[in-house]
């Protein structure tokens, strides 16, 4: 791979948005010790924030429910001290159901844009995505003509918002809404990773229809990028014994060949030209500078030949998963 330049900017797909191939993610900021294991105090979050914006990627991505809003909240005051939005850089964020019902109406979805602009301090989003309608009360209620989904679109034709997305984990419940509706933008999560592949079908339709792939959560909910003596932990949930033997193969090349697993597992994202741009979490300010070290690390052509060799899972990772938004 042709090493990375982090401060290129290319065009989202067919919208008229300029992002870099990383973007940033912002769930574990809004604090959810309940899906990495750890906490992330108000401060700590903020420098990380205010790292990302004195850095090369101007790409960040979060949604009204990360941490019961507090991502929102957070990236809202670093923005607030800062004096504004850094020129060109590109906020998105999400729709979601409500949190105690699961209502996804055209109301509810009003009522999460109107949330996010306050927290945020933003009055026009350049890329908002429909998120997570597995978690929908109703698919009916959600798809139907007073839904969440068409709704999004009646934003978008009144110019409230830029560019449209669809943003979830469940791909059987993501595919027939993706090759129904014409969306701008794609993210799948924790899906096309070094460990599983269960998004490949969903990658290659939003391809043929020309809807911009966001590959996020490359690192497996964060093994990946710790390591699982530090972290034994995979896609937010305890690792299965099956899966700690995968994790370990993935090591074992990587450590035999000097090379971090988190470039590994980044890059995997990074190389695929279906992926326009590679959601990366991170937590604490370190995590920044590291992760464009990582994109730009080194790696042989043999060792991307004994990676991709390895067994994955093609699976849905958080089938068992209870849903926890904190």
């Amino acid at each position: 791979m042709t090493a990375l330049d982090v401060h290129r900017r290319i065009r989202l797909g067919r919208t008229d948005l300029r992002v870099t191939k990383l973007c940033f993610g912002t769930s574990a900021l809004g604090d959810a010790p309940n899906s990495y294991g750890y906490h992330v105090d108000e401060d700590r979050a903020k420098a990380t924030l205010h790292r990302i914006f004195e850095g090369p990627v101007n790409f960040l991505d979060t949604s009204r429910n990360y941490g019961m809003g507090r991502s929102e909240e957070r990236i809202g005051q670093v923005i607030h001290e800062r004096g504004g939005v850094p020129e060109g850089f590109v906020i998105s964020t999400k729709l979601d159901a409500d949190d105690t019902t699961g209502r996804f109406d055209a109301a509810q979805a009003r009522r999460s844009l109107a949330a996010s602009a306050k927290a945020l301090g933003i009055d026009h989003f350049p890329l908002l995505h429909l998120h997570d309608p597995e978690h929908a009360r109703s698919l009916d209620e959600l798809l139907g003509d007073d839904g969440g989904l068409r709704e999004l679109f009646r934003m978008r034709d009144e110019g409230s918002i830029g560019a449209i997305g669809l943003a979830g984990g469940d791909v059987a419940i993501m595919m027939p809404i993706l090759r129904d509706w014409d969306f701008d933008v794609l993210i799948t999560h924790n899906r096309f990773t070094l460990t599983n592949r269960n998004a490949e079908p969903m990658i290659d339709l939003a391809v043929a229809k020309g809807t911009a792939v966001l590959n996020a959560a490359p690192y497996c909910g964060g093994v990946l990028a710790k390591g699982l003596n530090a972290f034994p932990r995979y896609v937010y949930q305890d690792l299965s014994e099956p899966m700690r033997q995968a994790i370990e193969r993935i090591e074992t090349v990587c450590a035999d060949n000097g090379v971090p697993t988190g470039a590994a597992a980044l890059q995997f994202s990074l190389r695929d030209t279906r992926i326009t741009s590679t959601i990366c979490g991170v937590s604490r300010p370190e995590r920044v500078q590291e992760t464009l070290e990582w994109a730009t690390w080194p790696i042989a052509d043999e060792v991307w030949a004994a990676l991709t060799a390895l067994p994955f899972t093609t699976d849905d990772p958080e089938a068992a998963r209870p849903r926890t938004l904190a």
